[in-house]
């Protein structure tokens, strides 16, 4: 079967923004753009981890464009390209190419988990490679880089066609020989030594002269295994070394990143010294003690800090948080962010959390399944300064630990520089011309009270059943009852149980279909409407977008499954294809889909949502659906839960409107994501100012360029690439 090309390719025109945040740096204080910038450094460092955790090959590709970039400037390079041979379009090509290096920190996108291969030939690659500055100066040093990665940065193999564990695709979360059992054993292992996956990665060994298999299991940190430990850091010393399990040995250790930790760490203690008051300093503190000594239990106790430091001017996160990109669902990718309060909209968000404990009783579920008691978050919308690691998203809610979220809260993020950047249509398809023109006008401010609802009240609901190490319930067996069974309740969760190890590949798909159920279920509320200020026929359009927004994104969610494999490869797509599958099911011509053609004479789609309907059809159906996802996540029913959201997953042509047909659509009319350029801040002559760049690839490969202009993070990224290689 041949390959689509088309679908690793990323065209020339595909967009880019920069994401403007100098009137909200400039109205820092000194000290306050001090404690961004030192924040940010650390963040920018840490991202660094995200190639090692991508790809095999990314940290090779990200070190020689490094060094063909810091060597001369493009517009150089660019003469270069074109005295051998490089068509102009093949220029562009290849800094989109760059471009989507920098802004995925790898070759497999971020949001899609596909490999990025040049959009021009290899040969071309190769004579500019040769014809470059840096060659010149270094010709066995960059042929060495490019013998290394020439190959298979073009390579479509099928394992190299996406990210996945085994068979379905590659990861370095895991070494080349793992497979589902191999990480179901570990996770066995670590759940019975409390050993968070969050940072962690597995490698497996099998000697020639056993075949046994064995183990080890890194945890990353600044110390190594022998290194001297840090204070408070008594949790990992206990579990390092070699341990027997179910007759397989596992060997933990320490110190992966090692080098890019330390610097975490360092520009965090910098940080410090401009730190607005004592919350900040303990959570900088226990951040720090976990990025030397490897200990998630520090992360958690900096989080605690970090929730009780309310409304910061410059708030930020940083560590191994979102569990995505991991094929089996439980180790973090590095990410950290610096950001400034946008106090208009943050008003908007405060008023929303301040309505909160009124409208979670609106939520389908019986009180018994919420929590005890609400914890008033802090939810502010922020301007991005610096978002390091594979991706931006439009809002967070963290941190992702269930006991923390549970039991002591949690804070929301908008991310509003990137809401009115990053998510304007250029072209609108699938819809209607009526459709189109309401879509365009309401998609933000909708999208605006979708991330509100989806972070605050989606995340933010919901109770876990667990049975306490002291072997007590946090609920009543005699009075709450199953609502599906009508029965006693009959499972919950271990006292070493989390989300995330009980419903593993499956937990971030499933709680992002969730937080984006409640928002929809919500969005109708005239209280929430209000809150935005959306009222009347404005307010009844926001509600309207919202859904067609949705059942829309369903459609579009089919360019992120792959048939080959029968495996999704995004989380949030995989949801809302869940949620279009569920309102169709709902019947009534509530959401219809047909097959056209379009304008260019190809075929085409056209979906409608029948707006007359969405409170009598749709709002219960999807009601019915979300209260089965949060009893079914509520009593750690893996089994049920899995097969029901399998289901609704399908992608086939069994029935109408037959979506795996409709997928070729789909692709065919695709439109790539927007990247983004990020501001830098510098200190020179004892002043600290901001830079920013234009809103092209040239001006996003720049930034990345004097980000890292020495060659110090050069030679750690070629150190850890080489330890790995052997892996894969």
């Amino acid at each position: 079967m041949s390959v689509d090309v088309s679908q690793y390719v990323l065209p020339n025109d595909t967009g880019i923004c920069l994401l403007d945040c100098k009137l909200a740096f400039n109205n820092l204080t000194d000290k306050e753009k001090r404690y961004a910038h030192y924040i940010s450094q650390a963040a920018w460092h840490g991202g660094l981890i995200v190639l090692v955790q991508t790809s095999p090959e990314s940290p090779g590709i990200y070190l020689l464009l490094q060094k063909l970039f810091r060597a001369q400037p493009v517009a150089s390079l660019q003469e270069k390209a074109t005295a051998c041979g490089l068509t102009e379009e093949d220029f562009k090509a290849f800094l989109i190419y760059a471009a989507a290096i920098y802004s995925n920190m790898g070759n497999y996108k971020s949001f899609g988990d596909t490999k990025i291969i040049p959009n021009f030939p290899k040969e071309k690659f190769q004579s500019l490679v040769k014809a470059s500055a840096a060659y010149a100066s270094d010709s066995a040093g960059i042929q060495k880089l490019w013998d290394s990665v020439g190959e298979v940065m073009y390579s479509l193999e099928k394992k190299l066609q996406q990210l996945g564990l085994g068979g379905n695709g590659i990861t370095t979360y895991f070494s080349g020989n793992c497979d589902i059992p191999d990480a179901k054993l570990a996770q066995t292992f670590m759940d019975d030594k409390e050993i968070s996956p969050y940072n962690t990665r597995l490698f497996k060994t099998c000697p020639a002269d056993t075949g046994k298999p064995s183990y080890e299991i890194r945890l990353a940190s600044g110390v190594n295994t022998a290194g001297k430990d840090i204070e408070g850091g008594e949790d990992v010393t206990k579990v390092l070394g070699d341990h027997e399990f179910q007759g397989t040995t596992f060997k933990v250790t320490r110190g992966d990143y090692s080098k890019l930790m330390k610097m975490v760490a360092e520009n965090l203690q910098k940080a410090q010294e401009y730190a607005a008051n004592e919350n900040q300093v303990n959570m900088l503190g226990n951040y720090i003690k976990s990025f030397q000594c490897g200990s998630i239990p520090a992360h958690k106790n900096g989080s605690r800090y970090w929730i009780r430091d309310t409304t910061p001017i410059v708030e930020t996160y940083i560590g191994f948080i979102e569990s995505y990109r991991d094929p089996f669902g439980v180790r973090g990718e590095f990410e950290g962010f610096v950001a400034m309060v946008n106090k208009e909209m943050s008003t908007k968000f405060g008023a929303l959390v301040a309505k909160a404990t009124d409208l979670l009783p609106l939520l389908p579920w019986p009180a018994d399944y919420e929590k005890d008691k609400f914890l008033r978050p802090d939810f502010t919308s922020l301007d991005v300064l610096t978002f390091a690691g594979s991706g931006i998203p439009a809002g967070i809610n963290i941190p992702n630990y269930d006991d923390i979220r549970q039991d002591e809260g949690f804070k929301n993020v908008s991310l509003g520089n990137v809401l009115s950047a990053g998510y304007k249509d250029t072209k609108i398809t699938f819809l209607s011309e009526s459709d189109a023109e309401l879509f365009k006008k309401w998609k933000l401010p909708s999208f605006e009270v979708q991330v509100g609802l989806h972070e605050l009240l989606g995340h933010g609901s919901g109770k876990l059943f667990i049975k306490k190490e002291d072997g007590k319930l946090n609920f009543d067996p005699k009075k709450v009852k199953h609502t599906e069974t009508g029965g006693e309740i009959t499972s919950w969760y271990g006292a070493k149980e989390t989300w995330d190890s009980k419903f593993c590949e499956l937990a971030s798909t499933y709680e992002e279909c969730r937080a984006e159920c409640v928002g929809i279920y919500l969005c109708g509320s005239e209280d929430v409407l209000r809150i935005f200020g959306h009222e009347g026929d404005t307010a009844s359009d926001v509600m309207y977008v919202n859904w067609l927004n949705m059942v829309r994104a369903g459609l579009l969610g089919l360019e992120f499954y792959s048939p080959q494999t029968k495996t999704w490869r995004q989380a949030h797509m995989q949801g809302r294809y869940v949620i279009l599958r569920v309102l169709l099911e709902a019947g009534g011509d509530l959401v219809t889909i047909k097959r056209t053609t379009g304008e260019d004479g190809k075929p085409d789609i056209l979906i409608s949502l029948d707006r007359s309907k969405i409170q009598s059809v749709g709002v219960p159906a999807i009601g019915k659906f979300l209260t089965k996802l949060q009893v079914y996540k509520s009593t750690a029913d893996y089994t049920s839960g899995k097969k029901m959201y399998d289901c609704y997953s399908a992608v086939n042509d069994d029935s109408d409107p037959q979506f795996l047909s409709l997928r070729d659509v789909v692709l065919s009319r695709k439109q790539p994501r927007k990247m983004f350029v990020q501001c830098n801040t510098e200190i020179k002559d004892g002043t600290l100012s901001l830079k920013d760049y234009e809103a092209s690839p040239a001006g996003l490969v720049q930034s990345f360029v004097d980000r890292f202009q020495g060659t110090t993070t050069d030679d750690i990224l070629q150190e850890l690439w080489d330890k790995d290689r052997v892996y894969f």
